[in-house]
Protein backbone atom coordinates (compact mmCIF):
# COMPACT_ATOMS: atom_id res chain seq x y z
CA UNK A 1 0.00 0.00 0.00
CA UNK A 2 1.02 3.48 0.18
CA UNK A 3 1.99 5.07 3.16
CA UNK A 4 -0.17 5.61 5.53
CA UNK A 5 -0.84 9.33 7.03
CA UNK A 6 -2.59 10.62 10.06
CA UNK A 7 -2.35 14.27 10.75
CA UNK A 8 0.16 14.80 8.43
CA UNK A 9 2.30 12.14 9.78
CA UNK A 10 3.68 9.03 8.00
CA UNK A 11 2.06 5.74 9.75
CA UNK A 12 2.51 2.28 8.92
CA UNK A 13 -0.16 -0.34 9.01
CA UNK A 14 -0.22 -3.33 11.45
CA UNK A 15 2.55 -1.42 13.56
CA UNK A 16 0.19 1.77 13.89
CA UNK A 17 -2.76 -0.08 15.23
CA UNK A 18 -0.56 -2.02 18.04
CA UNK A 19 1.07 1.14 19.09
CA UNK A 20 -2.43 3.20 18.94
CA UNK A 21 -4.48 0.63 20.48
CA UNK A 22 -2.21 0.65 23.36
CA UNK A 23 -1.88 4.42 23.24
CA UNK A 24 -6.01 3.97 23.92
CA UNK A 25 -5.90 1.70 26.54
CA UNK A 26 -3.33 4.13 28.62
CA UNK A 27 -5.61 7.14 28.14
CA UNK A 28 -3.01 8.91 25.30
CA UNK A 29 -5.61 8.64 22.69
CA UNK A 30 -9.04 8.50 22.31
CA UNK A 31 -11.25 6.00 21.10
CA UNK A 32 -12.52 8.23 18.22
CA UNK A 33 -8.85 9.55 17.28
CA UNK A 34 -7.89 5.65 16.94
CA UNK A 35 -10.74 5.56 14.63
CA UNK A 36 -9.95 8.46 12.74
CA UNK A 37 -6.23 7.45 12.35
CA UNK A 38 -7.48 3.71 10.92
CA UNK A 39 -8.63 5.07 8.13
CA UNK A 40 -5.73 6.98 6.45
CA UNK A 41 -3.37 3.54 7.81
CA UNK A 42 -4.76 1.95 4.14
CA UNK A 43 -5.67 4.13 1.76
CA UNK A 44 -4.72 2.26 -1.28
CA UNK A 45 -4.55 -1.47 -2.80
CA UNK A 46 -1.89 -3.77 -1.54
CA UNK A 47 -0.49 -4.95 1.56
CA UNK A 48 1.05 -3.73 4.82
CA UNK A 49 3.78 -1.14 3.78
CA UNK A 50 5.36 -1.93 6.84
CA UNK A 51 8.18 -4.93 6.94
CA UNK A 52 5.30 -7.19 7.77
CA UNK A 53 4.84 -10.59 6.93
CA UNK A 54 3.60 -9.68 3.21
CA UNK A 55 6.65 -7.51 2.40
CA UNK A 56 9.10 -9.81 3.72
CA UNK A 57 7.74 -12.64 2.01
CA UNK A 58 7.76 -10.18 -1.82
CA UNK A 59 11.53 -9.65 -0.29
CA UNK A 60 12.10 -13.27 -0.08
CA UNK A 61 10.19 -14.64 -3.05
CA UNK A 62 13.09 -12.03 -4.68
CA UNK A 63 15.84 -13.14 -2.93
CA UNK A 64 15.59 -16.46 -3.83
CA UNK A 65 15.47 -15.87 -6.96
CA UNK A 66 11.83 -17.13 -8.26
CA UNK A 67 10.74 -13.07 -9.16
CA UNK A 68 12.39 -10.48 -10.86
CA UNK A 69 14.20 -7.33 -9.76
CA UNK A 70 12.40 -4.78 -7.81
CA UNK A 71 9.11 -7.16 -7.18
CA UNK A 72 9.57 -6.46 -3.22
CA UNK A 73 8.77 -2.95 -3.37
CA UNK A 74 6.88 -1.73 -5.42
CA UNK A 75 3.60 -0.48 -4.47
CA UNK A 76 0.56 -2.21 -5.71
CA UNK A 77 -0.47 0.49 -7.26
CA UNK A 78 2.51 2.15 -8.96
CA UNK A 79 2.51 1.69 -12.94
CA UNK A 80 5.80 -0.50 -12.94
CA UNK A 81 4.09 -2.72 -11.35
CA UNK A 82 1.86 -3.50 -14.07
CA UNK A 83 4.89 -3.15 -16.27
CA UNK A 84 6.79 -5.88 -14.12
CA UNK A 85 3.81 -8.57 -14.37
CA UNK A 86 3.97 -7.96 -18.55
CA UNK A 87 7.36 -8.80 -18.18
CA UNK A 88 6.94 -11.53 -15.73
CA UNK A 89 4.47 -13.42 -18.19
CA UNK A 90 6.81 -12.98 -21.10
CA UNK A 91 9.98 -14.38 -18.77
CA UNK A 92 7.58 -17.32 -17.88
CA UNK A 93 6.92 -18.34 -21.41
CA UNK A 94 10.52 -18.00 -21.93
CA UNK A 95 11.35 -20.44 -18.79
CA UNK A 96 9.05 -23.09 -20.20
CA UNK A 97 10.48 -22.66 -23.64
CA UNK A 98 13.98 -23.71 -21.37
CA UNK A 99 12.80 -26.22 -19.23
CA UNK A 100 13.94 -24.02 -16.55
CA UNK A 101 12.04 -25.72 -13.38
CA UNK A 102 11.58 -24.14 -9.89
CA UNK A 103 13.39 -26.67 -8.24
CA UNK A 104 16.55 -25.73 -10.61
CA UNK A 105 16.33 -22.32 -8.49
CA UNK A 106 15.49 -23.53 -5.29
CA UNK A 107 18.88 -24.74 -4.68
CA UNK A 108 20.04 -24.73 -1.14
CA UNK A 109 22.36 -21.58 -1.95
CA UNK A 110 18.86 -19.86 -2.66
CA UNK A 111 17.84 -20.27 0.57
CA UNK A 112 20.85 -19.63 2.60
CA UNK A 113 20.56 -16.34 0.84
CA UNK A 114 17.18 -15.86 1.49
CA UNK A 115 18.02 -16.29 5.38
CA UNK A 116 20.98 -13.47 5.17
CA UNK A 117 18.55 -10.79 3.45
CA UNK A 118 15.71 -11.47 5.97
CA UNK A 119 17.96 -10.16 8.81
CA UNK A 120 19.41 -7.38 6.46
CA UNK A 121 16.14 -6.14 6.03
CA UNK A 122 14.38 -6.77 9.84
CA UNK A 123 11.90 -9.15 8.32
CA UNK A 124 8.95 -11.38 9.72
CA UNK A 125 9.18 -14.12 12.18
CA UNK A 126 6.65 -15.88 9.66
CA UNK A 127 9.44 -16.38 7.28
CA UNK A 128 11.11 -18.86 9.15
CA UNK A 129 8.03 -21.46 8.62
CA UNK A 130 7.49 -20.09 5.23
CA UNK A 131 10.81 -21.07 3.79
CA UNK A 132 11.32 -24.30 5.95
CA UNK A 133 7.93 -25.40 4.79
CA UNK A 134 8.85 -24.56 1.38
CA UNK A 135 12.35 -25.96 1.88
CA UNK A 136 10.62 -29.00 2.95
CA UNK A 137 8.61 -29.32 0.03
CA UNK A 138 11.00 -29.09 -2.60
CA UNK A 139 13.77 -31.23 -0.68
CA UNK A 140 16.32 -28.72 -0.07
CA UNK A 141 17.69 -29.52 3.93
CA UNK A 142 16.67 -26.28 5.92
CA UNK A 143 16.43 -25.74 9.73
CA UNK A 144 16.34 -24.08 12.47
CA UNK A 145 19.96 -24.16 13.04
CA UNK A 146 20.12 -23.05 9.70
CA UNK A 147 18.50 -19.76 10.11
CA UNK A 148 20.58 -19.00 13.62
CA UNK A 149 23.93 -19.31 11.74
CA UNK A 150 23.76 -17.82 8.47
CA UNK A 151 21.08 -14.91 9.95
CA UNK A 152 23.33 -14.23 13.25
CA UNK A 153 26.06 -11.76 12.10
CA UNK A 154 23.90 -10.28 9.10
CA UNK A 155 23.44 -6.20 10.10
CA UNK A 156 20.25 -5.05 9.72
CA UNK A 157 20.69 -2.21 7.63
CA UNK A 158 16.65 -1.67 5.78
CA UNK A 159 15.49 1.14 8.55
CA UNK A 160 11.51 0.30 8.39
CA UNK A 161 9.21 -0.40 10.69
CA UNK A 162 8.56 -2.45 12.81
CA UNK A 163 12.54 -2.28 13.40
CA UNK A 164 12.83 1.06 12.42
CA UNK A 165 11.52 4.78 11.32
CA UNK A 166 10.61 4.22 7.26
CA UNK A 167 7.92 2.71 5.16
CA UNK A 168 7.84 0.53 1.99
CA UNK A 169 7.24 3.63 -0.06
CA UNK A 170 10.58 4.86 0.78
CA UNK A 171 12.24 1.67 0.48
CA UNK A 172 11.38 1.38 -3.04
CA UNK A 173 12.45 4.86 -4.06
CA UNK A 174 15.75 4.24 -2.16
CA UNK A 175 16.26 1.26 -4.88
CA UNK A 176 14.66 -1.74 -3.19
CA UNK A 177 16.01 -5.18 -2.44
CA UNK A 178 18.50 -5.30 -5.34
CA UNK A 179 20.23 -2.53 -3.00
CA UNK A 180 20.41 -4.39 -0.20
CA UNK A 181 21.42 -7.73 -2.11
CA UNK A 182 24.17 -6.22 -3.61
CA UNK A 183 25.46 -4.84 -0.41
CA UNK A 184 25.64 -8.15 1.16
CA UNK A 185 27.65 -9.72 -2.21
CA UNK A 186 29.58 -6.93 -2.41
CA UNK A 187 30.70 -8.19 1.51
CA UNK A 188 30.97 -11.69 0.64
CA UNK A 189 27.39 -12.41 2.84
CA UNK A 190 25.54 -13.60 -0.72
CA UNK A 191 26.13 -16.58 -2.97
CA UNK A 192 26.03 -13.79 -6.18
CA UNK A 193 26.07 -17.46 -8.53
CA UNK A 194 22.57 -18.62 -7.60
CA UNK A 195 20.49 -18.84 -10.16
CA UNK A 196 17.20 -16.96 -10.53
CA UNK A 197 14.64 -16.91 -12.77
CA UNK A 198 15.81 -14.05 -15.13
CA UNK A 199 18.14 -16.30 -16.78
CA UNK A 200 21.04 -14.81 -15.12
CA UNK A 201 22.50 -15.28 -11.42
CA UNK A 202 21.59 -12.87 -8.66
CA UNK A 203 24.30 -10.99 -9.04
CA UNK A 204 24.04 -10.14 -12.62
CA UNK A 205 20.55 -9.48 -11.29
CA UNK A 206 21.82 -6.74 -8.59
CA UNK A 207 25.25 -5.46 -10.07
CA UNK A 208 23.87 -1.96 -11.15
CA UNK A 209 21.76 -0.84 -8.15
CA UNK A 210 22.17 2.11 -7.13
CA UNK A 211 21.27 3.22 -3.14
CA UNK A 212 19.26 7.16 -3.78
CA UNK A 213 18.91 7.22 -0.03
CA UNK A 214 21.54 5.77 2.71
CA UNK A 215 18.65 7.02 5.23
CA UNK A 216 16.55 4.66 4.15
CA UNK A 217 19.01 1.60 3.31
CA UNK A 218 22.02 2.17 5.51
CA UNK A 219 25.52 1.03 4.70
CA UNK A 220 26.52 -1.97 6.39
CA UNK A 221 29.20 0.06 8.47
CA UNK A 222 25.83 1.79 9.76
CA UNK A 223 23.70 -0.26 10.44
CA UNK A 224 20.35 -0.19 12.45
CA UNK A 225 20.72 -2.95 14.39
CA UNK A 226 24.50 -4.88 14.07
CA UNK A 227 23.34 -8.38 14.66
CA UNK A 228 19.65 -8.73 12.82
CA UNK A 229 17.92 -12.14 11.15
CA UNK A 230 16.00 -14.41 13.96
CA UNK A 231 17.52 -15.47 17.17
CA UNK A 232 16.80 -19.56 17.57
CA UNK A 233 16.56 -19.88 21.26
CA UNK A 234 16.80 -23.41 23.23
CA UNK A 235 16.32 -24.75 26.64
CA UNK A 236 14.36 -26.68 28.66
CA UNK A 237 11.35 -24.97 27.80
CA UNK A 238 11.76 -25.32 24.12
CA UNK A 239 14.15 -28.02 23.38
CA UNK A 240 13.36 -28.15 19.82
CA UNK A 241 13.92 -24.50 19.53
CA UNK A 242 11.35 -20.93 19.39
CA UNK A 243 12.66 -17.78 17.78
CA UNK A 244 12.78 -14.03 18.46
CA UNK A 245 13.81 -11.00 16.54
CA UNK A 246 16.01 -8.73 18.50
CA UNK A 247 15.49 -6.14 15.72
CA UNK A 248 12.00 -5.28 17.06
CA UNK A 249 12.52 -5.94 20.76
CA UNK A 250 13.93 -3.95 23.59
CA UNK A 251 17.61 -4.49 23.86
CA UNK A 252 17.45 -4.35 27.66
CA UNK A 253 14.96 -6.97 27.62
CA UNK A 254 17.32 -9.63 25.67
CA UNK A 255 18.44 -10.98 29.05
CA UNK A 256 16.00 -10.74 31.51
CA UNK A 257 14.51 -12.98 34.39
CA UNK A 258 11.09 -13.04 35.31
CA UNK A 259 7.80 -14.42 37.16
CA UNK A 260 5.95 -16.53 34.63
CA UNK A 261 1.87 -15.20 34.26
CA UNK A 262 0.61 -18.17 32.64
CA UNK A 263 -2.45 -17.93 30.39
CA UNK A 264 -3.70 -21.34 29.03
CA UNK A 265 -5.73 -20.03 25.79
CA UNK A 266 -5.98 -16.86 24.12
CA UNK A 267 -9.50 -16.93 25.49
CA UNK A 268 -8.53 -17.56 29.38
CA UNK A 269 -5.49 -14.19 28.01
CA UNK A 270 -8.56 -11.91 27.35
CA UNK A 271 -10.71 -12.57 30.00
CA UNK A 272 -7.54 -11.83 32.73
CA UNK A 273 -5.33 -9.11 30.78
CA UNK A 274 -8.24 -6.85 31.42
CA UNK A 275 -8.51 -7.40 35.25
CA UNK A 276 -6.89 -4.71 37.90
CA UNK A 277 -6.21 -7.60 40.22
CA UNK A 278 -4.39 -9.48 37.88
CA UNK A 279 -0.60 -10.29 39.48
CA UNK A 280 1.44 -9.06 37.02
CA UNK A 281 4.03 -6.22 36.87
CA UNK A 282 6.55 -5.09 34.30
CA UNK A 283 9.01 -7.82 35.14
CA UNK A 284 6.71 -10.85 34.50
CA UNK A 285 7.42 -12.88 31.55
CA UNK A 286 3.90 -13.52 30.14
CA UNK A 287 3.02 -17.23 28.90
CA UNK A 288 0.67 -18.12 26.78
CA UNK A 289 0.45 -21.97 25.68
CA UNK A 290 -1.87 -24.39 23.41
CA UNK A 291 -1.84 -21.62 20.71
CA UNK A 292 0.61 -23.66 18.19
CA UNK A 293 0.03 -25.79 14.88
CA UNK A 294 -2.06 -28.37 17.11
CA UNK A 295 -2.92 -26.50 19.83
CA UNK A 296 -5.31 -23.85 18.36
CA UNK A 297 -5.55 -25.58 15.80
CA UNK A 298 -3.96 -23.50 13.08
CA UNK A 299 -1.38 -21.42 14.86
CA UNK A 300 -2.59 -18.14 14.63
CA UNK A 301 -1.24 -14.46 15.14
CA UNK A 302 -1.62 -14.10 19.04
CA UNK A 303 1.80 -14.50 20.21
CA UNK A 304 2.27 -10.66 20.99
CA UNK A 305 -0.03 -10.40 23.71
CA UNK A 306 -1.03 -6.85 24.33
CA UNK A 307 0.15 -5.66 27.59
CA UNK A 308 -1.95 -5.33 30.77
CA UNK A 309 -3.67 -2.09 30.64
CA UNK A 310 -2.86 -0.72 34.40
CA UNK A 311 0.93 -1.49 33.37
CA UNK A 312 0.36 0.67 30.36
CA UNK A 313 -1.06 3.46 32.38
CA UNK A 314 2.11 3.48 34.37
CA UNK A 315 4.52 3.80 31.45
CA UNK A 316 5.37 0.01 30.45
CA UNK A 317 6.15 -0.33 27.01
CA UNK A 318 7.20 -3.77 26.52
CA UNK A 319 7.30 -6.97 28.82
CA UNK A 320 8.59 -10.55 27.85
CA UNK A 321 6.31 -12.63 26.05
CA UNK A 322 7.02 -16.03 25.23
CA UNK A 323 4.24 -18.69 23.20
CA UNK A 324 3.72 -21.61 21.20
CA UNK A 325 1.80 -19.15 18.47
CA UNK A 326 2.74 -16.88 15.94
CA UNK A 327 2.41 -12.86 15.49
CA UNK A 328 2.40 -10.48 12.79
CA UNK A 329 5.16 -9.05 10.96
CA UNK A 330 4.07 -6.00 11.55
CA UNK A 331 4.17 -6.49 15.42
CA UNK A 332 6.85 -5.23 17.36
CA UNK A 333 8.65 -6.26 21.65
CA UNK A 334 10.50 -9.05 23.29
CA UNK A 335 8.17 -11.43 21.93
CA UNK A 336 9.51 -15.24 21.84
CA UNK A 337 7.47 -17.07 19.40
CA UNK A 338 7.03 -20.83 17.67
CA UNK A 339 8.39 -22.54 21.08
CA UNK A 340 8.85 -26.57 19.92
CA UNK A 341 7.43 -28.35 20.79
CA UNK A 342 3.65 -26.96 21.69
CA UNK A 343 1.87 -27.55 24.89
CA UNK A 344 -0.79 -29.22 23.27
CA UNK A 345 1.42 -31.85 21.68
CA UNK A 346 3.16 -32.44 25.46
CA UNK A 347 5.93 -29.48 24.97
CA UNK A 348 7.31 -28.26 28.08
CA UNK A 349 5.48 -25.08 27.73
CA UNK A 350 2.28 -27.45 29.09
CA UNK A 351 4.11 -27.70 32.29
CA UNK A 352 4.81 -23.96 33.77
CA UNK A 353 2.98 -22.69 36.49
CA UNK A 354 2.35 -18.97 37.41
CA UNK A 355 5.04 -18.09 39.84
CA UNK A 356 7.65 -20.24 38.10
CA UNK A 357 11.09 -18.34 37.22
CA UNK A 358 11.74 -18.09 32.98
CA UNK A 359 15.21 -16.91 31.98
CA UNK A 360 15.81 -15.05 28.55
CA UNK A 361 19.55 -14.67 27.43
CA UNK A 362 18.78 -13.83 23.98
CA UNK A 363 22.98 -13.76 23.56
CA UNK A 364 23.38 -16.81 25.01
CA UNK A 365 20.67 -18.22 22.70
CA UNK A 366 19.39 -19.30 26.08
CA UNK A 367 15.12 -20.21 26.83
CA UNK A 368 15.17 -21.62 30.67
CA UNK A 369 12.00 -22.79 33.07
CA UNK A 370 14.01 -22.32 36.56
CA UNK A 371 11.74 -25.43 37.29
CA UNK A 372 14.42 -29.16 38.65
CA UNK A 373 13.92 -31.90 35.90
CA UNK A 374 12.32 -33.97 38.95
CA UNK A 375 9.42 -31.49 39.28
CA UNK A 376 8.83 -31.40 35.85
CA UNK A 377 8.34 -34.89 35.86
CA UNK A 378 5.80 -34.73 38.25
CA UNK A 379 3.87 -31.97 36.78
CA UNK A 380 4.16 -34.67 33.51
CA UNK A 381 2.92 -37.24 35.50
CA UNK A 382 -0.12 -35.52 36.18
CA UNK A 383 -0.65 -33.88 32.56
CA UNK A 384 -3.35 -34.85 29.70
CA UNK A 385 -3.69 -33.07 26.64
CA UNK A 386 -6.52 -30.54 25.43
CA UNK A 387 -8.97 -32.05 23.81
CA UNK A 388 -9.71 -30.87 20.64
CA UNK A 389 -12.30 -28.27 19.84
CA UNK A 390 -13.31 -30.55 16.66
CA UNK A 391 -13.24 -34.58 16.38
CA UNK A 392 -13.07 -35.69 12.63
CA UNK A 393 -13.19 -33.49 9.24
CA UNK A 394 -10.70 -31.70 7.34
CA UNK A 395 -9.50 -30.10 11.42
CA UNK A 396 -8.61 -33.58 12.30
CA UNK A 397 -6.55 -34.70 9.08
CA UNK A 398 -5.09 -31.16 10.29
CA UNK A 399 -4.43 -32.13 13.89
CA UNK A 400 -3.13 -35.20 13.38
CA UNK A 401 -0.73 -34.46 10.56
CA UNK A 402 0.84 -31.14 10.97
CA UNK A 403 4.10 -30.70 12.11
CA UNK A 404 5.57 -28.79 14.69
CA UNK A 405 7.00 -25.22 14.24
CA UNK A 406 10.28 -25.76 14.01
CA UNK A 407 10.27 -28.04 11.12
CA UNK A 408 7.69 -25.34 9.63
CA UNK A 409 4.19 -26.32 10.37
CA UNK A 410 3.77 -28.46 7.24
CA UNK A 411 1.23 -30.93 7.10
CA UNK A 412 3.80 -34.28 7.19
CA UNK A 413 2.46 -36.07 3.97
CA UNK A 414 3.32 -33.14 1.90
CA UNK A 415 7.03 -32.69 2.96
CA UNK A 416 8.98 -33.84 0.03
CA UNK A 417 6.87 -34.49 -2.67
CA UNK A 418 7.43 -31.19 -5.12
CA UNK A 419 10.16 -30.27 -7.33
CA UNK A 420 13.67 -32.21 -6.50
CA UNK A 421 12.31 -34.17 -3.92
CA UNK A 422 10.14 -36.27 -6.67
CA UNK A 423 11.91 -37.87 -9.41
CA UNK A 424 11.67 -36.35 -12.66
CA UNK A 425 9.61 -39.10 -14.42
CA UNK A 426 6.94 -38.48 -11.81
CA UNK A 427 6.21 -35.50 -12.20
Amino acid sequence: MLNGRVRGEPVGSGTAVWRYSEDVKAGRMTLRDFMDAEAGMARSAGSCMTMGTASTMASMVEALGVALPENAALPAVDARRGVLAQLTGRRIVDMVRDDQTLSSILTPAAFRNAIRVNGAIGGSTNAVLHLIAIAGRIGVPLSLDDWDALGRNIPTIVDLQPSGRFLMEEFCYAGGLPVVMKALAEAGLLEGDAPSVTGRTIWENVQMAENFNTEVIRTLNNPLTPEGGIAVLRGNLAPNGAVIKPSAATPALMQHRGRAVVFDTIDDYHRRITDPDLDIDETSVMVLRNCGPRGYPGMAEVGNMPLPQKLLREGVRDMVRISDARMSGTAYGAVVLHVAPEAAAGGPLALVRTGDMIELDVPQRRLQLMVSDEELALRRADWSPPQPAMIGGYQQLYVDHVQQADRGADLDFLVGCRGAAVPRESH
